[in-house]
């Protein structure tokens, strides 16, 4: 027998996480919370500074007090807590590329720490998918790396950080984005790997999560056909139920990646693509990226009471997901009754992370490039955006290093703007030529080839993965956060 139609709405909106917009909680959102709706996810547009988040999630929880919080923070490129300048913390592949779990677990903390203080008790992160493919357009640096077994440890030290500074931690994209030349923005990525392949490679931080305890795990919008050969990961029972479930013994959230996005919405529907994943055992159902509204929100939640009175959704299988999210609620509550029994500020172990992150390299002999002493010119090459990552966030080092070296002039440039010789105005100053993935963009690649015939001395600066090195003398950074931008320039200086 079916749930009154009451009940059945109530259980549909505790299974969703919308977004909002507006730096204050809308009346819908605090109506829809006395009537069920068991999380909300913020994003940068409802984020000015930490004691606004905070009021925020007071008014939320002054609502509903397990109300789950949940927000997009991978504290590296990906920021939402920090958008208006950019991340205090290096990120997963500075991270990854300093290999050491210990730091990794401080950093995650810290983090933990700071989002706690500021009632937010869920975090989409870590990002546990191995950048096997050097092309992928959507991961890159928001991976700890290429090394199934560098990556799956850094996974584990990050949960656990994460969570021991009181936030919920959510691993993804399950079953692993990393060898993808395809954003599930966009499209469907399609994972041609086989089984074994799949066990060493995307699986292995996974179940690295798992054991560490990870309360939540994000599923990819990604067809594997070794896993299931017709249905994206997202909408699977055998990856979800199969895999997840079942070999990986995982017992927490199953989140999908937000349900607008292309690679499911497109060929499944909005609210289709929703209640297929709810039948196929995800949770809890991320929305509010790019549809934010109530009419939204309302959309799914009367798609999913209708599938459950049609019988296309088990109503035991919504009602086990409600459980498991209430579940995560209860643990959100005690990890915030932990907290305000310790709580304590930020540190400076990001900025600490991402000097050790820095790597300098010199690709030709002659005279020293390095330390700068005199004002520079500063080239940076914009890509297109990566839209995970946001247009909002601010990124590069021409500030950073007009304040070590004032007088430094800093120039941007996008593929159409760019210049025969980008580096004629800067004279017989120093020329620095900041790039993100160098690799990835022929365009860029060109024009960074003109620059240093014409200036053999020039720096390059890479703020993405450094598959290619040139310049007289080459600075990885392995991120391009405030923290990032920060050390490089100290380390092009000399200069704290």
């Amino acid at each position: 027998m079916t749930a009154p139609a009451g009940d059945l709405s109530a259980l549909a909106a505790a299974v969703l996480q919308p977004g909002f917009v507006g730096t204050t909680p809308p009346p819908w959102v605090c109506r829809w919370l006395g009537e069920g709706l068991g999380s909300v996810v913020l994003f940068a547009r409802n984020i000015v500074d930490p004691a606004q988040v905070a009021a925020l999630t007071a008014t939320l929880r002054a609502e509903r007090p397990d109300v789950i919080v949940a927000i997009d923070e991978e504290a590296g490129d990906v920021t939402r807590i920090e958008s208006g300048r950019g991340s205090s913390r290096p990120g997963n592949f500075a991270l990854g590329a300093v290999d050491d779990p210990t730091l990794t677990e401080a950093v995650a903390r810290d983090l933990g720490t700071e989002l706690a203080v500021a009632g937010v008790t869920l975090d989409y992160a870590p990002d546990a998918d191995v950048n096997s493919n050097p092309d992928n357009p959507v991961i890159g640096v928001r991976s700890f790396g290429a090394d199934p077994a560098l990556v799956a440890r850094h996974t584990a030290a990050w949960v656990r950080g994460l969570q021991a500074g009181g936030v919920a931690a959510c691993a993804k994209h399950f079953p692993g984005h990393g060898d993808t030349r395809v954003d599930s923005h966009h499209d469907l990525p399609r994972i041609t790997a086989d089984r074994d392949r799949l066990d060493a490679c995307e699986l292995a931080p996974f179940r690295a999560a798992v054991a560490a305890g990870v309360q939540a795990v994000m599923t990819g919008h990604l067809l594997v056909p070794a896993l299931d050969p017709e249905l994206p990961a997202t909408l699977s029972q055998r990856i979800l139920g199969g895999l997840l479930r079942d070999e990986l013994g995982f017992s927490g959230v199953i989140v999908t990646d937000a349900v607008e996005m292309r690679a499911v919405a497109d060929r499944y529907g909005f609210a289709g693509a929703a209640v297929r994943a709810l039948a196929a055992g995800a949770d809890a159902i991320c929305i509010g990226g790019e549809r934010a509204g109530e009419r939204d929100a309302r959309e799914l939640r009367d798609a999913i009471v209708a599938a459950v009175v049609s019988g296309e959704l088990p109503e035991e299988r919504l009602a086990e997901a409600a459980k498991r999210v209430g579940q995560l609620a209860a643990w959100t509550v005690a990890a915030r009754t932990t907290l305000s029994n310790g709580a304590r500020g930020a540190t400076d172990v990001g900025l600490v992370a991402a000097r050790r992150a820095v790597r300098v390299s010199t690709t030709r002999p002659g005279p020293a490039v390095l330390p700068l002493s005199r004002p520079a010119y500063v080239v940076e090459f914009e890509p297109p955006r990566n839209i995970a990552i946001g247009a909002e966030t601010p990124w590069g080092i021409g500030e950073p290093l007009g304040e070590l070296l004032p007088g430094t002039d800093t120039v941007r440039y996008a593929e159409p703007d760019v210049p025969a010789d980008p580096g004629a105005p800067a004279g017989g100053r120093p020329l620095v030529l900041v790039v993100r993935d160098l690799h990835r963009h022929d365009w860029m690649r060109d024009a960074v080839r003109r620059a240093v015939a014409a200036r053999p001395d020039a720096v390059v600066v890479e703020l993405g993965v450094p598959e290619l090195v040139t310049g007289a003398v080459h600075l990885a950074t392995h991120g391009a956060t405030w923290a990032s931008g920060r050390a490089a320039a100290e380390a092009l200086t000399g200069r704290t």
